[in-house]
Order: structure tokens, then sequence, then C-alpha cells
């Protein structure tokens, strides 16, 4: 049993409200969101992979939903070679908005040590993911434009309904209504802080990854849906909003990817760039 669809972001783009949002109506992987097996864990062989799977159900297909798939090349092989018929969805959002968003996850669970401007030095993750227009060629290349759905997320902010539509009719489900409480529940970072100690929380954060890797996975979620959550998650210092400048920093890394993905979806994205976030940084003030 193996997918027929991935939807592989990149990180900070909604996947997790549509891992929760599909994972009643698909088979997905069981005690974890994502398996990281085409990307850092393909050694571990077919056999691991399939046993995250539970026993079909009647007709519903099966996916994944892996973000960090998007901007890895071996992820991107490795699904041409094991499931080349597969579906791909990827979903791309505000480059600055994302970056802004994966640096606060990632800082928040312990991942990196770093300010946001370091970071920008020291992750190649956070520039990576944003090469949107040249992972996506990467993509189209590999297992044909046919099979990939570019989606974005602002269209999921605005009309959820509309947006889960076209992912189900493309992916194969039948159309379903969304529940009225799904409509507000498309995580953000916001709220998230620095972590009380980073030390702690990045200790915790290497446990999880452990127990995932011996797909115990379900175990990281009862901890995560427990107060002992709160031991290791948040309590520090709110995370500061970057300057009009940093932000047109961060957007000049990404302007030719953003101008070649204009042509490659044939949509006017000219609310990334700078001039509009003048306006938003005008409106702010």
């Amino acid at each position: 049993m193996l997918p027929s669809f991935f939807i592989i972001g990149p990180p900070r783009t909604g996947t997790t409200w549509l891992h929760e949002i599909l994972r009643h109506r698909a088979i997905l992987p069981k005690g974890t969101k994502e398996t990281r097996f085409f990307d850092i864990h393909f050694q571990r062989g077919l056999r691991w992979y399939q046993a995250h799977y539970p026993s079909p159900n009647g007709s519903q297909v099966v996916g994944e939903v892996a973000p960090t798939y998007f901007a890895s090349r071996q992820a991107c092989h490795r699904i041409q070679e094991v499931v080349p018929t597969a579906k791909i969805v990827c979903i791309f959002r505000n480059p600055v908005d994302r970056i802004v968003s994966l640096y606060r996850v990632k800082r928040a669970y312990g991942f990196i040590p770093w300010n946001f401007e370091e970071a920008l030095r020291r992750d190649p993750e956070l520039i990576e993911s944003g090469r949107y227009a040249t992972h996506l060629r990467a993509w189209q290349r590999a297992l044909g434009s046919d099979q990939i759905l570019t989606t974005f997320y602002d269209d999921l902010r605005s009309d959820p309904q509309g947006y889960v539509n076209v992912l189900t009719e493309f992916i194969g489900i039948p159309r379903f209504t969304l529940p009225e409480n799904a409509l507000k529940a498309i995580y953000t970072s916001e709220s998230m802080t620095h972590p009380r100690s980073y030390y702690r929380t990045h200790r915790a954060t290497v446990l999880a990854d452990w127990l995932k890797a011996r797909r115990l996975g379900h175990l990281v979620g009862l901890i995560n849906s427990s107060p002992v959550r709160k031991l290791f998650l948040g309590g520090g210092a709110r995370f500061a909003q970057p300057t009009q400048e940093l932000s047109k920093s961060v957007y000049e890394l990404f302007d030719s990817e953003i101008e070649e993905l204009e042509t490659l979806v044939n949509r006017d994205l000219s609310g990334w760039k700078p001039s509009s976030m003048e306006q938003v940084h005008s409106s702010k003030s």
C-alpha cells in the first residue's frame, strides 16, 4: 500500500490544517503527520514506510502530507522511482511571511538557537524551501505537469471550501462540506514564543524525532496533548515582527523566483513584492 498523492508544501503553507481535514477521508500515516521516509528515512525500506499506514478502509485513497519533500531533490527522485503515478500538491505562500513563520516554529521547537537574521545565514532550509519556481520545475520534470497541482495559501485562507473542492477533485476524494469550526482552525505561528529554555526544548525535540523514527509517534502525540507540553514549549519572549527593511531584504533573495513562478503558473504575484509590503507596513503604522 503506497500513496497515490502527496501534499508537499513547502512548510508553513497550511499543511497541518489540511492533514486534520483529510485524515478522516483518506488513509494517512498513523501516529504522525510526517514519516520523512522519502527524504531522510529511505534507507529503512518500504516495509518500514508501509507500516505507518493502517489497514485499507473501503475505497479510501492513500496519501501523505509531507511539506519537507518539496525542496528535497532526493524525495523528488525517490517518489518518481517508487510511485511514479502519484499526484503532487504544492502550496505557495508569500515567501517573506512563510519564512518568518517557519523561523518561529523552528525556534519555538528548539531546532535552531539563532535570531532571525542569523538563521537566514545559517539554516539552509529557510532559503531553499523558498525557491518555489526551481523546485516546482523539478517536480514537473520528474512526474509531469499533469500530476502537479499548484495552489496558493491566500486562496486557502480566503475561501477554504473552494480550495478544498479543487484539492479533493484532484486527489480523488469525494467532495465534502467543511464543518463550521474547521473554517477558523487554520494554524498560524502568531501565538508562538521563544522557548523558556532552548536546550530543554531542543532535547525534547530530538527525543520526539527519535520516537517517530521508531514508529512511536503516538507517544509524541500523547505528550503534545497533555499539560507536560508546557514544560518544553513556550514560556519565552514573544517574537518581534520583522522590520520593513528586513522584509525587503528577504524578498530580494527570491525576486527572480517569484518572477519565474508568475510565468509558470500564470498568476499575478505583485502582492508579494516590496511595493505591496510597504503599503502593509504603512497601514500598520
